[in-house]
């Protein structure tokens, strides 16, 4: 009866050996990487926000009846929504600017958008 509790518990101590040994490094892995943001990435979440904020701020500009924006192009980061290209006029450009900020989820605009010559 002795010998087969020794035989059960050296059995188990081994199995549990193996999985600390092969298992640990997958969770420390995971914990590091994760989903999580930062100052410089996005979340997951973060991300499909971003991207949400991307198509109506695209759809704002395209669907505008005054102006064409045609040669602006639109990225979003954490909210903040740059604004890059070119306009033909001052007017365009502060349109531009003014639909991007009335856009659900945009915290910040970055008007980057330059006038044609």
């Amino acid at each position: 009866m002795k010998r087969t509790m020794n035989y059960c518990q050296n059995k188990t101590n081994r199995l549990v050996m193996i999985l600390c040994v092969s298992v640990a490094p997958l969770l420390a892995g995971l914990m590091t990487v994760g989903c999580a943001g930062d100052r410089y990435h996005e979340s997951t979440g973060e991300s499909i926000d971003d991207s949400a904020i991307t198509v109506r701020v695209k759809s704002a500009l395209g669907g505008d009846s005054q102006y064409k924006y045609e040669d602006v192009h639109v990225s979003t980061f954490k909210g903040t929504v740059q604004l890059s290209g070119f306009v033909s006029s001052r007017d365009a450009k502060s349109h531009a600017e003014d639909l991007a900020k009335n856009v659900e989820g945009a915290k910040r605009v970055q008007d980057n958008i330059a006038l044609k010559d």
